[in-house]
């Protein structure tokens, strides 16, 4: 089973073309909805009393969903930023931590027996009290955000410490390592303690870093693109949803990991939220990454 911890959130999300208010969004919600095409993902969070049913009810149908907490006393977070033309540059608006700000992370005991864990950008000290409740997983994960750096650096490097690999976009790396390089960046962040890192790139694809060999991956190639709110927390999800279905951790099943992510975010920027991975099936991921195989052959 893989676990995925983090924010399940009310995304207000505006482009110059089109805006939605309040629509189901989260690190946690992106990544365990693309997780769960390749494993069963149970989800670890808190919504507040202003949680729609007909969102929750998409989750039940989707995940496991006993590690979903609500508070009836506080609103769900939220999140609310701005794209510009090219869709590339995001600014932050307002974050509303909300239920999330004082939350006291606990799991089912059925959920002990995860072997893959996945802790999705949120608050880094409830990130390492998550993880200190699974006794023996065999891979665990990260992610973070640029909020958790500027507020809780020295928390993200120490949580970084605990986990075995690290997924970060590249303006996060940069911000965290306070270095341009991503090479530099990613040596920097094995360095305290992590066996690998990913760094994503949006369009740019997706660099694998571990101690021997950095494994590239271009993105794949969209004709349009929507909403990139989530796309790196779907690739993180079909990344380590990948890896849990292998059970594997070789090399090669690593790069095919990273394709399946790119794979994954590629859909989510297709519309706004989580709209299209609720539309999509295994099939439609199949073709996507057998035609992605052709177009880097040569």
């Amino acid at each position: 089973m893989l676990t995925v911890f983090g924010t399940i959130a009310l995304d207000t999300t505006r482009t110059p073309f089109k805006t939605e208010i309040k629509i189901m969004g989260g690190a946690a919600t992106f990544a365990s909805l693309s997780s769960s095409f390749y494993t069963d993902t149970s989800i670890v969070g808190v919504i507040g009393s202003d949680f729609p049913s007909h969102y929750r009810k998409i989750l039940d149908n989707r995940l496991d969903t006993k590690g979903i907490i609500t508070d009836l006393q506080d609103k769900t977070f939220h999140y609310d930023s701005t794209f510009d033309y090219d869709l590339s540059h995001r600014t932050t608006n307002k974050t509303e931590l909300n239920v999330i700000a004082h939350f006291e992370p606990t799991i089912p005991n059925e959920y002990r027996k995860s072997q893959y864990i996945y802790l999705a950008n949120n608050d880094p000290i409830q990130n390492i009290k998550l993880l200190e409740l699974f006794p023996n997983p065999k891979l665990t994960v990260c992610d973070t955000i640029e909020y958790w750096i500027l507020n809780k650096r020295d928390e993200v490097i120490k949580m970084m410490s605990k986990v075995n690999g690290v997924v970060i976009n590249d303006e996060e790396a940069r911000l965290l390592c306070k270095t341009a390089n991503l090479i530099k960046c990613a040596k920097m962040i094995m360095s305290w303690g992590p066996q690998f890192t990913v760094i994503k790139k949006g369009e740019h694809g997706s660099l694998l870093f571990m101690e021997d060999y950095i494994f590239p991956a271009a993105a794949y190639p969209m004709e349009e693109i929507v909403d990139p709110t989530g796309a790196g927390d779907a690739f993180a999800g079909g990344f380590i949803g990948y890896l849990a279905q292998k059970d594997s951790l070789k090399n090669r099943t690593f790069k095919e990991a990273i394709v399946h992510g790119n794979v994954m975010g590629a859909f989510a920027v297709e519309d706004f939220g989580v709209k299209r991975l609720l539309a999509i099936t295994k099939e439609d991921i199949q073709k996507r990454y057998e035609l992605y195989r052709k177009t880097v052959e040569f």
